[in-house]
């Protein structure tokens, strides 16, 4: 699955870019999108989750995990899409946490970056899906 994918079947899509697979922090806001992901991810929106990880980490960890939204892959050209959402850390080869809120037009009607080691509010992002 593709953001294309997804913004052409007329859904918005929810891009959770994160920094590492297999990661404390990475993992817990993963496992809590889960918990809930009815809260995110429905006929109107779906949830891509992105690293900068080998798309064969991804699935490991997605099959590990037990995750049911896509676990996408930044790895190359590394950082191209973090890149162009001016989250890519290229000193440390990652995707900062960043959340997208990205409409079927393209608009990006929400957006979040922390730094590393900084858990996001996931309230925030329902908040931002049930203002569209």
């Amino acid at each position: 699955m593709s953001l294309e994918s997804v913004l052409g079947s007329g859904r918005s899509a929810l891009l959770v870019f994160y920094p590492f697979a297999f990661s404390g922090i990475c993992g817990g806001e993963l496992s809590a999108v889960q918990e809930s992901v009815g809260d995110f991810q429905n006929s109107a929106t779906q949830v891509l989750a992105i690293s900068c990880d080998p798309t064969f980490a991804l699935g490991a960890w997605a099959s590990s995990a037990g995750f049911t939204f896509p676990l996408l892959s930044d790895f190359w050209p590394h950082g191209a899409v973090a890149s162009d959402y001016g989250i890519f850390n290229a000193d440390k080869g990652m995707a900062l946490r960043g959340t997208f809120l990205v409409q079927p037009d393209g608009i990006v009607s929400f957006a979040e970056v922390n730094q590393p080691g900084e858990p996001r509010d996931q309230d925030g992002w329902r908040r931002a899906l049930a203002a569209v």
